[in-house]
């Protein structure tokens, strides 16, 4: 009776082994014939399992269900584009008041060049010239009109109208127009830079007073800028220049310039400069953001 038992007990492992044995019987010939027989049946005319008709139709379920899926999402853009408008942002609360920059701009917000060696700020001239060049006086009377000093240019209809520009002449800017000194005071170590508010749909600056721009030493000693002359009107960005109406309209704009020209800085020393712009809603002493309202750049003009 012991050994029956024992018999009965090794009888699940011996079927495991004889199941074992015949699956490591088959060749690579057979299970390739398996894979065969699966990817194609001709019995059963099946196809991975599946006949044509079967396939036909998951085929066509899911054609069905990605396009209704492109539509909704078709649907949701177009109906997303109606609310916005491609000539003016539909939110601008977080644009104002301006950033500002200034040209040259090579090499970073340090200019730095001698005197005695011209191919040390012919760059800084080169790229003042060729930023000017949209501002050239023929170049402004033929794509711009005069407009009256002092006030906004305020320009009605549909916003999908071109709208009109105030020239903005490059000889306004007098001894940093280039016209005169084409060194633009570099070869004197009277260094002009321009500067320029950035562009914001719809912005009017100052509140109906011109915002001005002042420089001073932003650290260190405030003898070594001892004298700058503003071009044009003392400094002042005319309102006749604002509100600015989008590229797409305003096709021909200009952005108004200030040029300073540093007539008398300390030579051979690092002055670190700041340009504030200075106005009513005008922000110039965030710490947190050196563009907004102000700009702070080097000067390191060698003999």
């Amino acid at each position: 009776m012991e050994n029956k038992h024992e018999e009965k007990v090794q009888d699940p492992d011996r079927g495991e082994d004889r199941t074992k044995a015949e699956m490591g019987s088959k060749t690579w010939a057979d299970l390739a014939g398996e894979m065969k027989m699966f990817l194609w049946n001709p019995e059963e005319r099946t196809c991975l399992g599946r006949t044509a008709k079967s396939w036909g139709l998951i085929l066509l379920f899911y054609f069905i269900f990605y396009t209704c899926l492109a539509g909704m999402f078709a649907f949701c853009l177009y109906v997303m584009l109606l609310t916005l408008s491609p000539y003016t942002p539909t939110y601008r609360d977080r644009v104002s008041p301006p950033g500002v920059m200034i040209r040259p701009y090579l090499n970073g917000f340090t200019i730095a060049f001698n005197v005695s060696q011209p191919n040390t700020w012919q760059p800084y001239v080169d790229s003042m010239h060729h930023f000017l060049a949209a501002y050239d006086d023929k170049v402004q009377e033929e794509k711009n009109i005069e407009c009256i000093s002092g006030q906004y240019f305020i320009q009605g209809g549909n916003e999908s109208e071109e709208k009109k520009a105030c020239q903005f002449k490059r000889s306004l800017l007098q001894n940093c127009s280039g016209i005169e000194d084409p060194t633009f005071g570099y070869s004197k170590g009277q260094p002009c830079i321009l500067l320029k508010m950035n562009r914001i749909i719809g912005y009017r600056p100052g509140a109906g007073v011109p915002v001005s721009v002042d420089c001073k030493v932003q650290k260190g000693n405030e003898s070594d800028l001892r004298s700058v002359d503003f071009y044009p009107g003392n400094g002042t960005f005319d309102l006749m220049y604002y509100p600015y109406y989008g590229k797409m309209t305003h096709v021909n704009y200009t952005s108004p310039l200030v040029a300073m020209h540093f007539t008398d800085v300390k030579k051979g020393n690092l002055v670190h400069i700041q340009c504030s712009l200075n106005g009513k809603g005008i922000i110039n002493n965030l710490n947190s953001d050196r563009f907004l309202g102000r700009i702070i750049f080097t000067l390191n003009i060698g003999k």
